[in-house]
């Protein structure tokens, strides 16, 4: 018997979250605001339509859709309504995999045995509806691949059960090849010399040259276009090889002492994740990057695994002075923790240099922001960063939601 996998993509993610607690933005153009409010990172169908995109800076938004409500977003609601969606698909399916925040691969199975998958896909789409007020849509088709794509035609609030080589066939030769998540203007450009421009063309070249040009990631890729599944449902995160923590330094950077501040504030939430998962690291990158174009990276080994912060701070002060120009402006940042060691069965005494006052410290620092709220107490340095601190929307980010697969 075929197994079949099902791709689920809440539609407007954000936007929709939003409406579900303010119903009067239904029907209306909805724009969610990244943390500083200067550029919009999603929209609705509607704002969409006036030509916004996501990236696209506020004020420009605003000359394309004067009339548009402009908000800010909120990922700890967001991540409230994602896992409510996961435990509705898990009341449907047996095995489902945490893809991202408003994405889910499930097995699709039917509901009765009178009902077809297309019948089992629009039931599932309809309860969410109504038990979370998210519109979403459902593609069920013989891989993961070839789910995602046919859910992609289905949008908005479609379900799509694409179950015979035909019908694939049929579908993949109006879709680009670059609509498949990992071919963008580079692979694609590999590609087309040799004819391959839409999916239908990847699916029929042959192997060996889809291999020699995208390597295994490409074949992989290949293969599942041919219905041959190659990545399982993951119902468990596997274990991460590395952990990072950064992004868009909420305007321009040009003092040193701010850049810090924001090198700081990374190595704590990196901190975080670390304790979380119990895990250490012996390397230590911080990635800047730059105004006018490109970034630099500088890196640092440690010694011995670690997740303390007096050594991290350490690392991240020299791999920032490596990664540092000077005079330039800095746009974004990013700390690494690359090498990644399980903690379990390390005895710390073999290790780490006692250093009790500083353990006393961590600890106190854990425990009273564990009671009192993220960032209650945290590093004299990241003072500089006043505004970040001020807006609670800065407590919580995307990357902060644990469990799904996608970064």
């Amino acid at each position: 018997m075929t197994a079949f996998v099902a791709h689920l993509d809440a539609d407007c993610f954000y936007v929709s979250a939003e409406r579900v607690r303010h119903p009067d933005l239904i029907d209306k153009a909805v724009g969610v605001l990244g943390n500083n409010g200067a550029c919009v990172i999603a929209k609705s169908y509607e704002m969409k339509a006036r030509g916004v995109k996501t990236g696209t800076p506020i004020w420009d938004a605003k000359a394309l859709c004067p009339e548009g409500v402009y908000v800010k977003r909120d990922f700890y609601w967001y991540e409230v309504l994602s896992r409510k969606m996961l435990g509705i698909v898990g009341t449907f399916s047996p095995k489902v995999e945490y893809y991202s925040i408003d994405e889910f691969f499930f097995r699709a199975e039917r509901l009765h045995p009178r009902q077809n998958l297309h019948q089992t896909a629009t039931a599932i789409r309809d309860h969410i509806l109504e038990a979370a007020g998210l519109p979403v849509t459902i593609g069920v088709a013989r891989t993961r691949t070839l789910a995602k794509l046919f859910s992609d035609t289905g949008k908005p609030f479609g379900a799509v059960a694409v179950l015979e080589r035909d019908h694939e066939r049929e579908l993949l030769a109006t879709l680009p090849v670059t609509e498949i998540s990992g071919i963008a203007g580079r692979r694609a450009a590999r590609l087309a010399p040799y004819g391959i421009r839409s999916c239908l063309d990847l699916a029929d070249a042959d192997g060996r040259l889809v291999n020699r040009l995208l390597t295994k990631t490409g074949y992989e890729i290949w293969l599942e276009l041919n219905g041959t599944p190659v990545t399982p449902i993951r119902p468990e995160r596997p274990p991460h090889k590395a952990l990072g923590r950064g992004g868009s330094l909420m305007g321009n950077v040009d003092q040193p002492v701010v850049l810090w501040a924001w090198a700081v504030r990374h190595v704590e939430r990196l901190i975080e994740e670390l304790n979380y998962h119990n895990v250490r690291t012996t390397a230590l990158a911080v990635e800047v990057g730059w105004k006018t174009g490109g970034s630099t990276c500088g890196v640092v080994s440690i010694p011995t695994p670690t997740d303390r912060f007096d050594d991290l701070l350490d690392a991240a002060r020299v791999a920032l002075r490596r990664a540092f120009v000077p005079y330039a402006t800095a746009t974004h940042l990013h700390v690494l923790a690359t090498e990644l060691r399980r903690g379990k069965g390390f005895q710390l005494s073999l290790f780490d240099t006692p250093d009790p006052k500083k353990d006393a410290a961590a600890q106190a620092k854990a425990a009273v922001n564990a009671r009192h709220g993220r960032f209650k107490v945290r590093s004299g340095v990241t003072l500089y960063l006043p505004a970040v601190y001020a807006d609670p929307a800065n407590n919580f980010d995307i990357c902060d939601v644990r469990g799904k697969i996608c970064f």
